[in-house]
Order: structure tokens, then sequence, then C-alpha cells
């Protein structure tokens, strides 16, 4: 009887495991070359509309300029852009599809206070890094603050501290025209600290919905309280139409307009009249690209990719954001949340403003604050839309102590 054996002869043997080993190779080939993900939430439509455009623009230079530098060791970078509707809900469920159904390393956005918290409820769950990018103080808080949570703009307090303390004088009154969310919420807390300790009265506050289009209800409400300030405490197109309002109601002539964060793009398209003499707080404008090295050359490449434009100060953030959160992964060189996480908090950065880093216990970044006036419609260049009339170094004392946000 003819003996047949289930052992292949040492020829076959050798070519099974030359197979299996380049199939091994191909496998971790591929997975070498997986994309480096980053999710991008932020309002597309809505009346954040505007600054969240400028924000994916500026992100997509820094994955570009990451890319074209080599990735990490060849592995490219990926940005995966989500509209969240400017709703807490919409945010939430687009974040959730990122990470289960896109599979993202990261998330990077955020463009109100609602939104940016109900994205880190599903990132802290999830022991995913997010790097918000709008401004919150609660974010930065012990019921919001975790490992991964990692805040790289500014903050109301911040903002307030350094705004509040280039107008306030003692005996001034002041008063808050408000978007009754958690955004102006959070600037009225602060300038009513500042206010404080300067010596100024606050006189009273009117609120108004988000995306509110008439405020003729509510000026003449404001003007009996016969302020010397009044400071718009909302954004986008709320800031814009609001102002606009209350200047064409004459106002602007026995009151001075201030607003925590005017936006170059808000700015631009309300236009000169609107805003001239408006004075304002913001992390980042074009023209300090003289003085500034990284903001020239940040400057420089943002305008070769966008048809000669200037970035936007929120876009920036959306650019600092990305490219910092790409240095500490090719630091770690992985896409692990713990290592990255590690990476960042020890990152010292200058990505377009000057130095930066995050402080240890809330993950903060320490950044400067500029103070900025609007110029007059007389201004030759379109595009220099502002004057820098007070940079707030980049320092831990424009904080909330670590203790009073009940941190460690």
């Amino acid at each position: 009887m003819t003996q047949f054996s289930l052992t292949p002869p040492h020829s076959a043997r050798k070519a099974l495991h030359a197979v299996t080993a380049m199939s091994f190779a191909l496998v971790l080939g591929a997975a070498h070359a997986q994309a480096i993900k980053i999710g991008l939430p932020v309002p597309l439509t809505g009346p954040y509309g505007a600054e969240a455009k400028d924000q994916v623009r500026n992100a997509e230079l820094a994955i570009k300029e990451f890319n074209d530098a080599g990735g990490l060791t060849g592995r490219k970078a990926e940005l995966l852009v989500r509209d969240d509707k400017l709703n807490p809900g919409e945010a939430a469920t687009r974040t959730l599809e990122l990470i289960e159904k896109d599979q993202a390393h990261f998330i990077v956005g955020g463009l109100s206070a609602a939104t940016q918290l109900s994205i880190n409820n599903v990132t802290k769950q999830r022991k995913v890094i997010y790097v918000s990018i709008s401004q919150s103080d609660a974010i930065n808080e012990a019921t919001d603050a975790g490992p991964y949570t990692f805040h790289e703009a500014l903050n109301p307090h911040m903002t307030t501290q350094a705004v509040g303390r280039y107008v306030f004088k003692k005996g001034m009154r002041v008063a808050f025209l408000t978007a009754d969310y958690a955004y102006g919420q959070e600037m009225t807390r602060g300038f009513t600290r500042v206010a404080k300790e300067m010596g100024a009265e606050v006189v009273g506050e009117v609120k108004h919905p988000l995306g509110h289009q008439d405020y003729s209800t509510f000026l003449p409400r404001i003007q009996a309280m016969k302020p010397d300030v009044l400071i718009f405490n909302n954004f986008g197109s709320d800031n814009r139409i609001s102002i606009k309002q209350a200047n064409d109601f004459g106002m602007k002539k026995a009151i001075k307009f201030v607003t925590p964060i005017m936006t170059y793009t808000t700015r631009v398209a309300g236009g000169a009249t609107t805003y001239e003499g408006v004075i304002g707080g913001t992390q980042y404008f074009w023209g300090i690209q003289d003085s500034t090295p990284s903001a020239k050359a940040f400057n420089a490449a943002f305008r070769t990719a966008n048809e000669g434009r200037y970035p936007s100060d929120y876009g920036a953030m959306a650019y600092s954001a990305v490219k910092s959160l790409l240095i500490a992964v090719k630091t770690a060189g992985t896409t692990d949340s713990e290592k990255v996480a590690a990476s960042l908090r020890t990152l010292k950065y200058d990505t377009y403003k000057g130095p930066q880093y995050y402080r240890a216990c809330d993950n903060q970044s320490v950044q400067s604050v500029l103070v900025i006036e609007s110029n007059s419609k007389e201004a030759r260049d379109p595009t220099d839309v502002f004057k820098v009339l007070h940079v707030e170094p980049a320092s831990e004392k424009l904080l909330r102590s670590c203790q009073e946000l009940g941190l460690k």
C-alpha cells in the first residue's frame, strides 16, 4: 500500500514560510503606512461659519506641512472635517462617528463653549486626545479637565484680564450685552471680576439669544443705564449685527464699545465704519509679523496656499493646534494617546505667535493676549484692520489658579 505523508516536503515548507513572512511584512507595512487621522468638528453652517471655514483652511496647512516634511517616518496625516452645526448634540454625534467609524486618532475643534464641552465628554470617555480651539473657562475646571483634554485657545478669564485691565478705570460705568450661553456668561463673569479689582462699576447686563437678528428692543434698556463702556459679550454674526445696530442707534457717540474677542473675519464682514474705534482682544493678528518671526513664516505659508489671503485669528489657532499636536506625535514616535499626551505636556512650541506651553494641572496653553483696536475707514490697506494697542505677555498669572479650578 502506498503511504501518503501529511507533512509537506522541505522545499514546500520553505516556500510556505517565505509566503507567510511576506504576508506578515505586508501587514506590518500597511499598519506602518496607516494615515494619522485628525477629526475636526466645527460649525461650518450657522453664525460662526466664516470662522469655522478659516479654521479648516489653517488646519489643512498644518497637515500639508507635516506631510511635506515626511510625516512620521513616512506615515502621513489626514484631516477629517465634520459640520457640528453649532449644536452640542450634533457635535457629540459627529465626534463619536469620527472615533468609532472613521477611526480618528485625535480630535481638534469645537467653535463654541457648549459644543467643545460635548465633544470633550465623548473624547474623555474614549481616552482620545482632544485639542480645543475655542474659548471656554469650564473646560479647564475639575469637572471637565482630564489627561487627554488640551486647550489651545485663550479662555475667557485670560481674555477679560488683559482687555479689562487695559480699558477699565476707577469710577467707570460698565454695561454688558451678552449672548445667553456659556461663552457670553463666562465673559461677563470675567469682566465683572476685573471691574471690581479696577474700581469700575457694573451698572447692568442685557442678555440676548444666540443667533439674534434684531437688537432694537435691547439697546434702549442699555442706554438708560448710562454706561461709559458697553461690552458686547457675543461672537461671530451676533457681534457684527449688534455692534452695527448700536452704532446706527447713535450709542457710540457717548459710549465706548468693547468686545472681548474681535475676530478678523467678523471685522472684515462688518466693515470699517461699524467697527471703527472698537477695542477688543485676540490671540493673533497677522500684523505682528514685523516683530514675530514665526508669524511672518506662518503668514507667508498661508498666503501661498490661499491666493494671497491672510490667516484669521481663530483660523491661526486651528493651525497651531494641529501643528503642535503633530509635533508631539513626531516626538513620541507614535499615535498612542498616553505617549502623545505626555509629549504635549512637555512641549515648548512657537508655531505662529511666540512661545507657548501647556500648564501641567489643566493642559491650558499659556500664551500672549493682544489688545487691539479696529482701524478707521481711512486705512489704505483693507486687510490692515487692527492696531495692536498692547501685548500681554504669556504668563500663568493670567490664569485662574489650579486650586480655584478644583485641581491639584
